[in-house]
């Protein structure tokens, strides 16, 4: 039998019903073949147990319910990859973590740790022909990116099959926040991926507030608002630039570069950290918003929002960079659907899929906004669909600044209930974030899982790039602007 709960919510161990790995198996099918997402899925040693159990959350955006379904003790799983491919990704992270074998996996290659850490398929996929030849790039990229290794097989300039190779800088952050929550616990949630800090700190701040049944000011969930859609501004507006500069359009690359770095100095206007690190806390936020610096701040919004759209129409109205973003990377709507994407690189294929609608939390739950759709699924339509949702998330800040009214902006917060799982869920501005904890008898975390939405949008780019050039591919790539730091957690 399966349990709900609420975003966030806990349940207590001893309430958590463990299914035989068959009936697992065939609820967690019926599950998604029937519309539902998978949030997350992975293997922990319940307390007792001699091996480990599978637990998955399933988001179900029709009632808003996440549900979890664990299963017994088990050493092997029959995979559901085949069929149901959003599973295929966090399998492998499964067999990566040992104690648990999947059974007729399409190919159980490294997720996170080098080849060498646990055994399994690890060699590239081979073409073959007189005309295909493979093109290796990474994993050391120039400047200060992360290192990723992106295999290519090409017919010529067509590129038949890419395969990327990640986690060459597993970091061990989940590992770190074992024993949490202490006082490095929220800096290790804030840095998991460097430009998400506000939807990282904020998933995990939920969780502690699950745990520990803390009560968040009105006002404060108001304030976290208007700080994640400030970074869902900045990020957006720049990769708006950083699409236009890989077409070589000048103007609006400009133009955007600058105005990202305005929307970050609103938020250090706020709390004194342009990403926002520090701001949200357990129980509320740190820095208070009102009088002079909120009519400020709703001032340069404004007019910053009023350069950005002049910036983008400069975009739209392009023949040659309209050439180059329409029709490039595109995905179906049913595949993307297939492959449990999330974020706008889903809703650019028509997948209405956004956490604040679907699993409201927070000011989400008061202020609901439009999700932004486009269906085309390529270039172009990621890129709209980023300026759809800077103009939604720019009136959502203005309407949140006016809401504004003086008050407490942090609750008490209590230790954690032992012996208990919780699970969080934010929208990030690539897409969905889930932070999952289990505590010991004491209340520390005996169990902490992140999944960032680049988990499950790198393999959305590996089959938009099918076919096409691969002059293409950093046009493609920089249109989803994946996370390698927020990966390989």
């Amino acid at each position: 039998m399966s349990m709900l709960l609420a975003n966030p919510g806990i349940l207590p161990l001893d309430a958590l019903e463990k299914l035989p790995a068959e009936t697992f198996a065939a609820e967690l099918a019926a599950a998604l073949a029937g519309g539902a997402r998978l949030l997350n899925f992975w293997s922990t040693r319940l307390t007792g147990a001699e091996s480990p159990s599978l637990l998955a959350i399933v988001g179900h955006a029709s009632s808003g319910a996440l549900e979890l379904l664990a299963s017994q003790p088990l050493d092997s799983f029959e995979s559901l990859a085949n069929e149901l491919p959003q599973t295929e990704r966090f399998e492998r992270a499964i067999h990566e973590a040992g104690g648990v074998t999947i059974l007729n996996h399409p190919g159980l290659k490294p997720v996170r740790y080098p080849a060498s850490a646990r055994p399994g398929v690890t060699d590239f996929a081979r073409a073959y022909g007189g005309e295909i030849h493979q093109v290796a790039v990474g994993p050391v990229h120039a400047g200060v990116i992360e290192p990723g290794h992106f295999r290519f097989h090409c017919a010529g300039e067509q590129i038949l099959n890419l395969e990327i190779a990640l986690g060459f800088q597993h970091r061990g952050v989940e590992r770190a926040l074992l024993g949490g929550p202490d006082k490095r616990s929220r800096f290790y949630a804030e840095t998991l991926a460097g430009d998400t800090s506000i939807g990282h700190g904020l998933s995990h701040c939920q969780l502690l507030e699950a745990l520990s049944a803390a009560e968040v000011p009105f006002k404060a969930h108001l304030l976290r608002g208007i700080a994640l859609e400030l970074e869902r501004l900045a990020n957006h507006t720049g990769d708006l630039g950083a699409l236009a500069g890989d077409v070589g359009f000048q103007p609006t690359a400009a133009y955007c570069g600058r105005l990202r770095g305005d929307i970050l100095n609103l938020t250090a206007a706020i709390c004194g950290n342009r990403f926002g690190r520090g701001l949200v806390i357990p129980g509320g936020v740190a820095w208070d918003l009102g009088g002079e610096l909120a009519a400020e701040t709703s001032a340069r919004l404004k007019e910053t929002l009023r350069a950005v759209v002049e910036a983008a129409q400069l975009l739209w109205s392009s023949p040659g960079v309209l050439s180059r973003f329409e029709a490039t990377g595109r995905l179906s709507r049913e595949l993307a659907a297939k492959l449990g994407l999330v974020g706008p690189a889903a809703r650019a294929c028509g997948l209405e899929i956004d956490s604040r609608f679907d699993f409201a939390s927070g000011v989400y739950a008061f202020f609901q906004l439009p999700v932004s759709l486009w269906d085309t699924g390529d270039v172009f339509g990621r890129a709209y669909v980023r300026f759809l949702e800077i103009k939604r998330s720019a009136v959502c800040v203005l309407n949140l600044l006016e809401a504004l009214e003086a008050g407490p902006v942090c609750g008490q917060i209590q230790a954690c209930a032992p012996n208990s799982l919780a699970v969080s869920v934010i929208e990030g501005w690539r897409g969905e974030i889930c932070h999952t904890a289990i505590t010991d008898d004491q209340g520390r975390f005996a169990d902490y899982r992140v999944v960032d939405p680049s988990f499950h949008n790198w393999i959305g780019l590996a089959q938009a790039v099918r076919n096409e050039a691969i002059m293409n591919f950093p046009l493609c790539n920089k249109s989803f602007n994946l996370s390698y730091c927020g990966h390989d957690l």
